[in-house]
């Protein structure tokens, strides 16, 4: 089963992920196949940066998200647009 999940980077006391599309047998930080973004929960507010298109991809060919990575794709909206059957080509861009 492939999993789109968080690895970790960073210092100690400062850390940054890497949202990742990995295989579940996968250690948390070793081996993942595709890298769909950044989180750093450090700063404030928290940044997140995906590539949109790519996470989409993955969620229709049966990746499952984490829990935590279910709720930051939650917040950026990327379940509505792929549940409601949007493209993230499709969507409108801002003027």
């Amino acid at each position: 089963m492939v999993k789109i999940r968080l690895m970790r980077r960073g210092k100690k006391h400062s850390p940054f992920y890497r949202l990742v599309v990995a295989h579940n047998t996968s250690p948390r930080d070793g081996r993942f196949i595709e890298n769909l973004g950044y989180y750093n929960p450090t700063k404030n507010p928290a940044i997140v940066q995906l590539h949109e298109d790519r996470v989409i991809h993955w969620l229709e060919n049966g990746a499952q998200p984490t829990e935590t990575v279910h709720s930051l794709l939650k917040k950026e909206g990327l379940l509505k647009r792929w549940r409601g059957g949007e493209s993230v080509a499709e969507s409108p861009t801002e003027a």
